[in-house]
């Protein structure tokens, strides 16, 4: 949905004679770089804890010099980022959540259930637990609130039952490998619609090796704090947990303080945000028929309104 983001963004961008908008999840670029382009005067912050993507998007924007800055970590230090760079308010903040398509290509990185691989799923390779480290160590009462609460898997304690009984055997290391313990603890009648049985606990495991979640909720109230009066903050969400923490902040947000029952609005309590439009929005058929990937996001903006 880059031109859908694009468009979101640009009151504020056109408005400003320097306007900086923050990139959070940089990935290879795309979103960045046709910013770039249509806006000569933008200056780009672009933020991954990929670093191979962030080298691969650095090489990309090279050709718009001192517009384009790139920073090495987790976007829940976005606050910090701005400040490094000079900036208390940007004119406009993109995240694009969720697994990138470069870390579901590469096999070697784990992510994907389509390969055999080191079962590793860590966005910054330089730190943090891989999956294999959760699978091996987790109590298992842990790793069945991980797949039902990450993975919504309603098999969840049967998967994990299996993993115990394998790691006392070897310790689990391999995608391939567990993919296949997850396809056999689900029922057979259960594996033939959905889509691959190993999905959900992929997911699950992705979200805690990451904290995905916790990563979100951090980030969007600081996103939030450093918008310009008249900037927006854009949010593609790829599944329903993540969603669902950006509506919430976004309600919250778009929600006035002032009580019930009065005939005047408390300006001090009144909202200082606005939705750009209800609900969120889905891609185009002829978007998703492009790229299958797109299929699952949602898309929502938020405006502020008010100093």
């Amino acid at each position: 949905m880059r031109d859908e983001c694009i468009n979101l963004l640009s009151p504020a961008i056109v408005a400003h004679a320097k306007p900086v908008v923050i990139d959070a999840t940089l990935g290879l670029g795309g979103h960045t770089e046709a910013l770039l382009e249509k806006f000569p005067h933008l200056v780009v912050i672009g933020i991954d804890r990929d670093e191979q993507a962030l080298e691969l998007a650095s090489a990309r924007l090279s050709q718009f010099g001192a517009r384009f800055i790139s920073h090495h970590g987790i976007f829940d230090a976005i606050a910090d980022v701005a400040q490094k760079h000079g900036y208390s308010h940007v004119q406009g903040i993109l995240f694009d959540l969720g697994v990138s398509s470069l870390q579901l290509d590469t096999a070697e990185r784990g992510f994907s259930y389509a390969h055999d691989a080191a079962l590793d799923m860590r966005m910054d390779k330089s730190q943090g637990k891989s999956a294999a480290d959760i699978v091996n160590s987790y109590a298992p009462g842990e790793l069945v609130r991980i797949l039902r609460t990450y993975g919504e898997e309603k098999f969840a304690t049967r998967i994990v039952e299996s993993i115990v009984k394998e790691r006392e055997k070897a310790p689990l290391n391999s995608t391939s490998h567990l993919a296949t313990l997850v396809k056999n603890a689900i029922p057979a009648a259960t594996r033939r619609t959905g889509g691959n049985p190993a999905k959900r606990t992929f997911q699950a495991l992705r979200i805690e090796t990451n904290d995905e979640l916790g990563a979100i909720t951090r980030a969007i109230p600081q996103a939030l704090d450093l918008l310009d009066v008249h900037a927006r903050l854009v949010v593609m969400s790829f599944q329903s947990l993540e969603d669902r923490i950006v509506k919430n902040f976004f309600q919250e947000a778009t929600t006035s303080g002032t009580p019930q029952g009065l005939p005047v609005e408390i300006a001090e309590l009144a909202a200082k945000f606005t939705l750009v439009f209800n609900g969120s929005q889905s891609p185009t058929d002829k978007e998703v028929e492009e790229n299958s990937r797109a299929a699952s996001v949602r898309l929502r903006a938020i405006e502020r309104v008010a100093a």
